[in-house]
């Protein structure tokens, strides 16, 4: 068996005689959930996912020359509506929000002028908390979603579309955590409709409780999943969340950023426009 190999944007394993050398130019901090995911699939599999995918997205951009060190993630996420399911963990918003804002103000501190916050949870939203904090620090302050960023990939590679414990993370579990996988014990991922055509829709939001909305808390039919699929995602989106990285931590930060103003901005129902 190989012996485990030192990586050095990882936070976790670095020593002071590491950070002293080492001018990191963003950093990465990736968040997860505590939660029930069917029946098959463990309560750490955001958490799983997020610290694995963060990874190998920013060891990808080392390889390009790009100092970003990865944080350690955050295993709890906003779960309010999964609490009927026995030991999830729910943790509010705005104490997440709050981690963010004294990440930042560390960061701030070490001259870490870049933070982004990789969400793998489809409970937690950051955007207002960071919307708050502009103007407040130096550090720039940005939010993706690793599902949002792979959806045009995941419908290349999934059959069945979902939105947990479904195809794609089975499929990124089977390859990242195998031994945690008992797919014997999976059921359908069926939902429920609302009654209301507007929620059907998408016009209308509302929390949805999952003890209501599904069987066992899976939203999506998770019985194609192979690891296979799961690689060829985790492939894709080492290079997309990765090059990201990279452009990040090159970007000068003048007056102008994040913007590049050596272009004609766009018009209003045209590419560049859009709402505040």
């Amino acid at each position: 068996m190989p012996e485990p190999v030192k990586k050095p944007w990882r936070l976790l394993e670095a020593t002071l005689k590491d950070t002293r050398k080492t001018k990191f130019q963003a950093a990465v901090l990736p968040f997860g959930a505590t939660e029930a995911h069917n029946l098959h699939l463990p309560y750490g599999t955001d958490n799983y996912q997020i610290e694995a995918l963060c990874d190998r997205a920013c060891g990808y951009a080392w390889k390009k020359g790009a100092r970003v060190a990865l944080l350690p993630h955050i295993p709890y996420g906003c779960d309010q509506n999964l609490m009927e399911f026995p030991m999830t963990i729910s943790i509010e918003q705005s104490w997440l929000d709050m981690l963010v804002k004294s990440v930042a103000e560390s960061l701030e501190k070490h001259g870490v002028h870049k933070l982004i916050v990789v969400n793998g949870h489809g409970g937690n939203n950051f955007n207002q908390g960071i919307r708050s904090l502009y103007g407040r620090t130096k550090v720039f302050i940005c939010a993706l979603n690793f599902y949002t960023m792979m959806s045009d990939v995941g419908k290349e590679i999934f059959e069945y579309p979902g939105e947990h414990a479904d195809e794609m993370e089975t499929s990124l579990m089977q390859e990242l955590a195998p031994h945690l996988v008992q797919m014997q014990d999976a059921d359908d991922g069926a939902t429920y409709p609302s009654r209301f055509e507007a929620a059907n829709r998408g016009w209308v939001w509302y929390p949805r409780p999952f003890d209501r909305l599904t069987t066992n808390s899976g939203y999506g039919y998770p019985k194609k999943a192979t690891a296979a699929k799961g690689r060829k995602y985790i492939a894709a989106l080492e290079e997309r969340m990765g090059g990201f990285f990279v452009d990040l931590a090159r970007a000068k930060m003048d007056k102008d950023f994040p913007f590049d103003r050596s272009k004609p901005p766009g018009q209003r129902g045209k590419p560049g426009g859009g709402h505040a």
